[in-house]
């Protein structure tokens, strides 16, 4: 979700989230588990490339994805109602409420510590938009408030989003997210069954406990200690759902949606997307001999890096399994290799090497280099990161290569990481984030075919020890602040 945010484009988000519907469709799926609309305030948490941005305004601004997947909510619909617009649109999911992006060091499913004025106008503004828009679901967060788990908060997720924010659309819970009300999960489950619900989760998902919460709820109803009407609550909600989707009358796949799997629309999409997404942050020593864009018509140029003829790497996590896959054999796509190759003029010789040697490089005679290097495939708490350095050999890589020819510095990551000591022996910076199966994208602006245009969604700091820290803080001394990022001309 990073990349959408750099271009502060909600049009483009809105059109993303119309293909995605039609993709989802096509499979069967009625639902998509998006928007992640967490405010991240700290990069060192694992989930933070699932944030639009630190700033709560941007968030509210890329909501507008819930129009895409579920449609243009008619106007004087009532507040909080869910809405989807046709058998091509899919229900979404605002998550995860509320607080899940400012965890203590950025720990996943850990405790946010803040003040209620301080949740209400960093974490929860973009909720009002997400319900204002209609949309059909909200998803609980692992995370606590000031010590109390989100799964068993009845002051927010009953007194707060249903009452006070009139949501209509029905509350679930994250993957075994009730298990974890206790430590260590599951250790007392029917208090966590009784507590969730009560607080007002409406389904549960999990998969290997379904027969004990089924007879843990039917005891606890049978005994008056879950009201019957808390039950009618959650199948109200739920029913409403489904038939606002339509899913009795329409339960199975439309195969003429086949079509639109993966079709070249929607990579054309995603290009576009990636083009508006990445971030110039360095150009030259100044503005009057820059570095970019490159030349295509040259003798002989060195593409090196881990992370240059890598899909799976450029894809990161949440693909085709949950943690992501390194390698080419994932998907059908183009690395940021390809790109380059199709973008230069035929005569231009490209030399790849992931890693190569300082001697290679001295006497290699290259007129330029592009070195992509970055973080390896992570998700959830697998990524909790809390030094941020790029991880070997992309250092490595960047020394041998830039030490000795002009030199481009292509970073793939799900959020900014350490580089201000490298930064004089870089004549070009780009932070691409994860531009998907699209290397194409990348191509298109180093080469000039299209001008650097994205703005950085968050705070690039200049040491760890500072974090966290986002603009209106008053240590604020950041590398690029908040916002920041150069811009081209095609040519």
């Amino acid at each position: 979700m990073i990349e959408s945010s750099c271009c502060r484009d909600s049009d483009l988000v809105k059109r993303i989230g119309a293909a995605t519907a039609l993709e989802v469709r096509a499979t069967g799926i009625p639902y998509a588990f998006s928007p992640c609309i967490a405010v991240c305030r700290d990069p060192r948490w694992g989930r933070c490339y699932e944030s639009f941005s630190e700033d709560p305004r941007v968030v509210q601004e890329m909501t507008e994805i819930i129009v895409g997947l579920q449609g243009e909510i008619p106007r004087n619909s009532r507040k909080g109602v869910p809405y989807i617009g046709g058998k091509d649109k899919v229900l979404a999911c605002a998550k995860h409420f509320v607080g899940d992006g400012g965890t203590i060091n950025g720990i996943d499913e850990n405790n946010t510590v803040i003040d209620w004025d301080g949740l209400l106008s960093i974490h929860m503004p973009a909720y009002y938009n997400s319900i204002i828009k209609g949309v059909s679901t909200v998803m609980v967060s692992y995370s606590s408030w000031n010590g109390m788990k989100m799964h068993a908060n009845h002051d927010l997720v009953t007194g707060f989003l249903k009452n006070t924010l009139k949501f209509r659309g029905f509350v679930i819970s994250d993957y075994e997210g009730i298990d974890k009300i206790t430590s260590p999960p599951r250790e007392n489950y029917t208090y966590s069954v009784q507590a969730a619900i009560q607080a007002g989760i409406d389904m549960i998902m999990g998969i290997y406990s379904y027969k004990d919460f089924i007879d843990i709820v039917t005891s606890l109803v049978n005994k008056n200690i879950i009201s019957m009407s808390r039950i009618d609550d959650a199948v109200r909600r739920i029913l409403r759902v489904k038939f606002t989707v339509g899913l009795f009358e329409n339960p199975l796949a439309d195969l003429r949606l086949v079509d639109h799997l993966g079709k070249q629309a929607h990579r054309d999409l995603a290009r576009e997307a990636v083009r508006k997404s990445l971030v110039l942050l360095k150009n030259g020593e100044s503005a009057d001999s820059p570095s970019l864009p490159l030349p295509k018509n040259t003798s002989r140029i060195l593409v090196a890096g881990t992370h240059a003829n890598n899909l799976g790497n450029q894809c990161g996590g949440w693909t085709s399994t949950w943690q992501g896959v390194t390698g080419n054999n994932l998907t059908t796509g183009t690395t940021i290799l390809g790109g380059i190759s199709n973008a230069v003029d035929p005569s231009t010789d490209i030399i790849y090497s992931e890693n190569p040697n300082a001697e290679f490089v001295k006497s290699s005679n290259f007129s330029y280099a592009i070195v992509v290097v970055g973080e390896m495939p992570y998700a959830e708490y697998d990524g909790d990161n809390m030094n941020l350095t790029i991880p070997e050999p992309g250092l490595s890589t960047i020394n041998n290569v830039c030490e000795s020819v002009m030199c481009v510095v292509v970073l793939i990551s799900g959020r900014p990481l350490v580089i201000e000591p490298y930064l004089p022996s870089i004549d070009a910076f780009v932070a691409a984030w994860l531009p998907g199966t699209e290397g194409q994208g990348v191509a298109d602006l180093l080469f000039g075919d299209y001008g650097f245009t994205g703005k950085l969604p968050r705070t690039w700091f200049r040491t760890v020890e500072q974090l966290p820290m986002n603009v209106g803080d008053p240590h604020y001394d950041p590398l690029f602040p908040i916002g920041f990022g150069l811009t081209t001309q095609a040519t």
